[in-house]
């Protein structure tokens, strides 16, 4: 009998049957052939390119279980990384999504038997979080990528960075606060002197008006001794001099409304610095060091000079080791940081694209200390964060 015409529906039928996904046990993965009924599949393994294929894989078949098991593996987690990200899901949506593809490579070719169990050594393996619930088991990819470590990281930085700022701030104010209060009580509190007597039979007077004419009149010997002795105390007060008060006040810290106006015009340079910011920052004559490593482990973590900068964002730089010249973009370089009292060169803010002084490094707030060598504000100390200069070649 004849094959079918294109357009009869026979032909039709049959292109509607194979377009779909087919009865899993009917699909050969040695051959990756997909057969619609027994009869087919029955046709097919007793075909001779199958037998071949048979007698490929008896010889190691070890060997095809690893590689369609690496496939399954690669394939699924690329499906999870991309698709749901970072994100709790369960596995069962995940691996309906992946068998939706006709040409997957399917399960029972490898060395998991059910979807548990490949579950359960995604957890073991430490690529997946796992987790099993009443209504089964949640996966959560874990992303290793450097790119996105180095991401978070730098995020986590500035969000430190910023709390800094805010706790340092919190802290100034209450340790002024602290000392005005220990000053009030050091002012306000009394002394207290030893009550003598003189003779046993003698009585101990005390007179409460507040005239001090009425308590000189006082009998006891003991009220005469305490008057003169505040008196002598008024006059040593009266006998200093207006220099010595006026030199105590120029030595009187600063009060706290003071320390938070200054720490207020401190933020607002923050924030003329932010608005100044440029999103290229390479500059002819610096020095940089590599940090990509798709150029291998001879330029890895190497520095090199920038001898060209070309469309802002990417330049031509050449090892100090080697001598070799490469031609790469900023996002592949990285700031240098000299030692103290070398020249550096700023490259973003508003002091962009001016030599300084590097005076000293503070590594709590990942920034340094420079002492402009050049422009209208030659001889300032300016705080400047790492990324923001770079050592002079």
């Amino acid at each position: 009998m004849g094959k079918a015409d294109f357009l009869s529906p026979k032909a039709i039928s049959n292109r509607i049957k194979a377009k779909g996904l087919q009865k899993l046990r009917w699909y050969c993965q040695m051959c990756q052939k997909q057969c619609r009924d027994e009869n087919g599949f029955k046709c097919h393994c007793m075909s001779e390119s199958h037998q071949r294929q048979l007698l490929l894989a008896s010889e190691n078949p070890i060997k095809f279980m690893d590689y369609f098991s690496d496939e399954f593996k690669s394939d699924f987690l690329e499906l999870l990384r991309r698709r749901f990200g970072t994100k709790r899901v369960h596995n069962n949506i995940v691996y309906n999504e992946y068998i939706s593809h006709r040409e997957h490579v399917h399960m029972n070719s490898t060395q998991w038997e059910t979807l548990t169990d490949f579950t359960k050594w995604l957890g073991r393996e430490g690529l997946c979080k796992v987790d099993e619930t009443p209504k089964g088991w949640y996966i959560q990819y874990i992303d290793r990528d450097p790119e996105t470590i180095r991401r978070q990281e730098e995020e986590a930085r500035k969000k430190k960075q910023e709390m800094d700022d805010v706790e340092r701030s919190a802290r100034f104010i209450a340790e002024q606060v602290r000392r005005g209060q220990d000053g009030k009580e050091t002012e306000t509190e009394p002394v207290y002197t030893e009550l003598q007597r003189e003779s046993e039979e003698e009585k101990v007077t005390f007179n409460l008006s507040a005239a001090v004419a009425s308590s000189s009149k006082s009998s006891s010997v003991l009220g005469a001794s305490a008057l003169k002795a505040s008196a002598a105390s008024s006059s040593v007060k009266r006998k200093e001099t207006p220099s010595s008060s006026d030199s105590r006040r120029e030595k009187k810290k600063k009060s706290a409304l003071e320390e938070i106006i200054e720490m207020e015009e401190k933020k607002k340079k923050k924030q003329l610095s932010s608005t100044v910011r440029m999103d290229y920052w390479l500059q002819p004559s610096i020095v940089v060091k590599v940090i990509t490593k798709k150029l291998g482990e001879k330029y890895h973590k190497k520095k090199a000079v920038v001898m060209e900068v070309r469309d802002k964002y990417a330049a031509v730089v050449k090892m100090i080791d080697s001598g070799d010249k490469l031609k790469l973009d900023q996002n592949h370089l990285e700031t240098v940081i000299p030692a103290p009292g070398k020249r550096v060169l700023i490259l973003n803010g508003p002091y962009r694209d001016t030599e300084a002084l590097l005076e000293g490094i503070d590594e709590k707030n990942f920034s340094a200390t420079l002492t402009l060598d050049s422009g209208p504000q030659k001889g300032d100390r300016v705080d400047i964060a790492y990324e923001d200069f770079s050592k002079l070649a």
